[in-house]
């Protein structure tokens, strides 16, 4: 499941960060603040790093920490589109800090609703409808574009935050919290919840790619520096992964017809066996639109009746189901009424296709409006605006450019189609919803880590605490209470798989794009910073958590009880509260 549902309130404060120009001059400046960064090379048994200037803004006084924000290149971040330092340092009274930081934390549950929204209504559902197009099988499709579509919030913050090697920590952070999270909260509540006997041979081949990828990152930390082909290898993992899974589902399914070709009297097959070895097989992204589609089925009109391109248009931009708001309970109407006006300028930017539904969610109006918004957005969004007062030849805009295409794609569009039908192109608008949709998220993950990094450096924590807290959980707590409700209704196993194959996902890939990325920018490899003794401990607990569950599920044949779970909780809070006692200097390594 990939719903990722947040309380939050709506906070919109805009400033354009000290620096502006062009395009060229802004992914220059990124340049240059990387490869100042990346001069010098870290020893990873440095107490903590001394290269992130900006933290020492603290240490000044109230009067002189605007000047020292402006005058220091570490302050200025060259992604996002709000400068948050120079924001609460220069524009803000210093007695008002810590309203301004209570603001800025709902600004953050706001964005974390953005990523998960965006994600789960549009990022998700673009990629099934392209998997279907081009006919993969859902294992495939499980662990390739769904779990693209499940990871696109952790991976998209990963690559922003590796864009700086300062911020870096919260990629780690994240990545390494979120595991922990998953693997102990998550599974410990699925084991509370509906225990079970988890199928043996996917947990074992998702723990043991598990821990090899926790493994070959600890050693890219240790060393501190990555190379081009570390980086492709790290990726690679992935890869064989992928082929793995595909190998171990089609021996399995061979398996199973051999059963059913000898016992010919066996007409139907319980629905615990077939899941027993293919949990890859459990893809609800992909197969839940049936139920949905059935459902529908029930208050279809009998008789066909023609609406007209204005009612289409307006109940197209309508989030709200009227059957499912009678249902729903008080917590979520509220959420609801919350989150509708961010769904509606969703829906007017990026379009949706439906394989499930009989006319693919064709909606002319609403389609060819989506030709003329959804170029505009990603023109405008794309690297934090970077491009949006780009200038071709330095006297036509960029932006009027694609808006002109637009509108002249839109204008054919509306002319050669009908209500009614999709055109035989209709798959390409999931292209385009998956393209638009990606860039907001990585527009979106860009402030958050922008965010973060200045709440970290306000309140004086460092970026992997604030990683493996804050950025972990927002990125984590909507899989728990999904995964925790897919346990409730009898699908235990379904649950455990999505707790351990997604996290491989994002580690492999938002570790590797985000060091390849940072590589083509800068053009040399790339050095991490070091975040003391609270890397190892986040390191070596990830890596002890899978190493228990490896040797503790086959010692109790694979039965997750009641005091597993209650084991794995116990376990994470134990984690917790080791990380921040090293994070506040309780606990440290002692010099010799």
């Amino acid at each position: 499941m990939y719903l990722r549902v947040f309380l939050s309130l709506l906070l919109f404060s805009c400033h354009r960060g000290v620096t502006s120009g062009s395009g060229i001059l802004r992914n220059q400046a990124a340049a240059r603040s990387a490869g100042l960064s990346s001069n010098t090379t870290l020893t990873m048994t440095m107490p903590e790093s001394s290269n992130d200037e900006c933290d020492r803004v603290m240490n000044r006084s109230a009067a002189d920490r605007c000047a020292f924000v402006k005058s220091t290149p570490d302050c200025t971040m060259a992604d996002g589109f709000i400068n948050y330092l120079y924001t609460v340092f220069c524009l803000l009274p210093p007695n008002l800090t810590p309203l301004t930081i209570t603001l800025c934390i709902i600004w953050l549950l706001f964005l974390f609703v953005i990523l998960g929204l965006t994600a789960s209504k549009f990022f998700c559902p673009n990629l099934s409808a392209i998997s279907s197009t081009l006919h993969l099988s859902h294992n495939v499709a499980g662990v390739t574009f769904l779990a693209l579509g499940n990871g696109a919030p952790d991976i998209f913050s990963a690559m922003a935050a590796f864009s700086h090697p300062h911020t870096a920590g919260l990629a780690v952070g994240a990545l390494f919290g979120a595991g922990i999270f998953v693997t102990t909260v998550v599974a410990g509540n699925v084991a509370l919840v509906k225990p079970f006997t988890v199928a043996s041979r996917p947990f074992l081949r998702d723990v043991i790619f598990y821990m090899t990828a926790v493994f070959w990152t600890f050693l890219m930390l240790y060393r501190g520096t990555v190379t081009l082909g570390e980086t492709l290898g790290y990726m690679s993992l992935y890869v064989v992964y992928v082929l793995t899974v595909i190998i171990s589902t089609y021996i399995y399914n061979r398996q199973k017809y051999s059963v059913n070709t000898s016992v010919q009297s066996v007409t139907h097959i319980p629905e615990e066996f077939h899941s027993s070895d293919s949990s890859d097989d459990d893809i609800p992204c992909l197969t839940g639109g049936t139920i949905q589609q059935d459902y529908d089925s029930e208050y279809r009109p009998l008789l066909p009746y023609l609406e007209s391109t204005s009612h289409i248009l307006l109940s197209s931009l309508n989030p709200v189901d009227h059957r499912k708001w009678r249902r729903k309970s008080w917590r979520w109407r509220a959420l609801k009424v919350v989150k509708t006006p961010l769904e509606v300028l969703l829906l007017l930017c990026i379009p949706v296709v439906d394989p499930d539904k009989e006319d693919k969610n064709w909606r002319r109006p609403l389609n060819c409006l989506h030709l003329i918004t959804a170029p505009l957005v990603c023109v405008l969004a794309f690297e934090s605006g970077a491009y949006g007062e780009y200038m071709i030849q330095g006297q036509f805009p960029l932006w009027l450019l694609v808006l002109l295409l637009g509108l002249f794609l839109s204008a054919i569009v509306f002319c050669t189609t009908t209500n009614d039908c999709p055109p035989k192109y209709h798959p390409l608008f999931a292209l385009l919803g998956f393209m638009v949709s990606a860039v907001l998220i990585s527009a979106a993950a860009s402030e958050v880590v922008s965010l973060l990094h200045m709440l970290g450096v306000v309140l004086s924590l460092s970026n992997t605490v604030l990683g493996l807290t804050l950025l972990a959980w927002g990125n984590s707590i909507g899989d728990c209470f999904s995964d925790i409700t897919i346990a409730r209704q009898g699908y235990p196993r379904m649950a455990i798989s999505a707790c351990f194959g997604g996290i491989i996902f994002n580690m492999l890939l938002g570790v590797g794009l985000g060091c390849l990325l940072q590589m083509v920018k800068t053009q040399s490899d790339v050095q991490f910073e070091s975040e003391g003794f609270l890397t190892w401990v986040l390191a070596g607990s990830l890596g002890l958590s899978l190493v228990l569950s490896f040797v503790i599920v086959p010692l109790c044949h694979f039965h997750l009880g009641r005091t597993y779970g209650i084991f794995l909780l116990v376990f994470y809070a134990i984690f917790l509260v080791i990380a921040l006692l090293t994070e506040f200097g309780k606990i440290h390594t002692v010099s010799t």
